[in-house]
């Protein structure tokens, strides 16, 4: 099984969550999912959602950028999914996927759970 990690090198936890991981001798496959070549889709992201336990994807959005976005509290998980895969800024970082399990890197430690 190879690690994933959900990353976005120009930000300092996501950062420390990789340094940790390869601390603890995981080297993960990473995505770089800013990039506009690897960014996730909808269903991917719902993947992932399902993956962390079936959560709603607001689990795993940034409410700030999202208010900023316009995108309404009210809106459904469909438009949020749709939303963060047209807008990956919106996506909470990092993020590791381990076969079949996810989790939020919210703290860094918590990306070793599904080590």
């Amino acid at each position: 099984m190879t690690y994933i990690l959900i990353h976005n090198p120009g930000c300092g936890s996501s950062k420390k969550g990789l340094e940790l991981l390869e601390a603890n001798g995981v080297k993960p496959a990473i995505r770089k999912y800013m990039a506009a070549a690897e960014r996730l889709s909808a269903d991917e992201l719902k993947d992932i959602a399902k993956k962390m336990g079936g959560v709603s994807p607001r689990v795993f959005l940034r409410e700030a950028d999202a208010k900023a976005a316009g995108l309404a509290e009210s809106a459904s998980d469909t438009d949020v999914f749709a939303a963060m895969a047209e807008n990956p800024k919106l996506i909470q970082r990092p993020i590791g996927v381990n076969g079949g399990k996810a989790v939020l890197g919210r703290p860094n430690a918590k990306l070793l759970d599904i080590v």
